[in-house]
């Protein structure tokens, strides 16, 4: 009998380093997650995406969030993927790790985004997770190089990014919300750059992850 897991390889990938998990969010877990985005990850005032979607009506937003993964699992091609995982850390949902590209099996590059409820915030698990994609983007998916971006005014996420080990590659000039110009500082990350973490990967789901995009004929199964 197929499993969900057959139907979308993601919800069955597991990335393990120390205390923080990496896992596909299956349906059971999107009530706790936009809970969680609606509880609040930034100050209103502030605003550190470039599409401003914590800006929804009061109400609003975990059924925008829900439909932005939904539409992420429907489009998953290997053409063009946006691999979003829910963060665990010591078994608690914290926030949400991505990464996505198009025309991956020719360039070899993805871009990080990611969040975490404010709650969770200023621990170092933003920089745990992030090592960690990358990590497994360089070590398990044959990624070539890691893009990212953030805005000037976002000192926290551009802290993240150092440790990590991007450098810069340009200011880009961008709408942010309404008559709202921003410069977002564009960061690049290669193999040999990436600060890794103490913990290593352990990696579950792995195999039927590079089929559904390509990489079947380069992977021994899990």
């Amino acid at each position: 009998m197929l499993r969900i897991t057959d139907l979308f390889p993601p919800l069955g990938l597991r990335i393990t380093v120390g205390p923080l998990q990496l896992r596909g969010l299956s349906d059971e877990h999107l009530p706790e997650l936009c809970e969680l985005a609606e509880a609040g990850i930034h100050a209103p005032e502030r605003m550190p995406f470039a599409y401003p979607w914590t800006d929804a009506p009061a109400g609003e937003l975990p059924r925008i969030a829900a439909a932005y993964h939904w539409r992420c699992r429907a489009a998953w091609s290997p053409g063009q993927w946006s691999l979003q995982l829910g963060v665990w850390h010591d078994g608690q949902l914290v926030g949400c790790q991505g990464l996505e590209t198009s025309d991956y099996l020719v360039t070899r590059s993805a871009e990080t985004g990611s969040w975490l409820g404010l709650a969770h915030q200023g621990r170092g698990i933003g920089t745990a997770m992030r090592r960690a994609i990358c990590a497994f983007a360089f070590d398990h998916l044959d990624a070539q190089e890691i893009t990212s971006g953030a805005f000037t005014d976002n000192p926290a996420s551009l802290a993240i990014s150092r440790k990590v080990g991007y450098t810069n590659n340009g200011i880009r000039r961008m709408k942010r919300r309404e008559d709202d110009l921003a410069h977002n500082q564009q960061l690049t990350l290669t193999p040999d750059r990436l600060v890794r973490g103490e913990h290593p990967l352990q990696v579950e789901g792995l195999a039927a992850v590079r089929a559904s995009i390509g990489l079947a004929d380069e992977v021994d199964a899990d």
